[in-house]
């Protein structure tokens, strides 16, 4: 597995008790992404492969109907596979969100949770190719069990040097 800052600050995290995981974890994800940090998304889990995130329905990223806000649930999304690619790209390259589709399926009930996955060889172009793409997979599940949006989202990696 490739090494880099984030994942090295992950490991360090995953010695903790358990129960002080995931609010270190979410920690250390506002700190880098701030508009996730306004709406409290939390990091229940993060491995090479896969990345647990969730939103809870509070105000501040409630819509109109007291669910959680489209713009949230695709915020929750995105942070899902960013952190996960970010978990994979070499310290010398830049992740980028490159495109985003989002397929609104039904309203969504209580608090989020999305799942993003890489396959073994998703994680092997993205820590030996200089550049590339990968489309990353993540599931949004609401409170009922129900995935009120669809998502794709398609992320790049070039160098930090121009």
């Amino acid at each position: 597995m490739p090494t880099n800052r984030l994942n090295r600050a992950v490991t360090l995290i995953s010695k903790l008790p358990h129960a002080l995981r995931t609010p270190a974890l979410s920690l250390l994800f506002g700190s880098q992404v701030k508009f996730a940090s306004t709406a409290k998304v939390r990091v229940h889990s993060l491995t090479f492969d896969r990345a647990v995130l969730s939103l809870a329905n509070r105000r501040p990223v409630q819509n109109h109907i007291n669910g959680v806000h489209a713009a949230a649930m695709v915020l929750l999304a995105e942070s899902a596979t960013g952190f996960l690619v970010g978990m994979n790209v070499p310290d010398d390259k830049l992740p980028l969100i490159k495109s985003l589709k989002v397929d609104y399926l039904k309203r969504a009930t209580g608090a989020l949770q999305a799942t993003a996955v890489l396959t073994a060889q998703q994680i092997e172009a993205i820590g030996t190719h200089e550049k590339g793409e990968v489309v990353v997979s993540v599931t949004v599940t609401d409170e009922a069990g129900i995935e009120p949006i669809r998502c794709e989202m398609l992320w790049a990696w070039v160098s930090k040097k121009r």
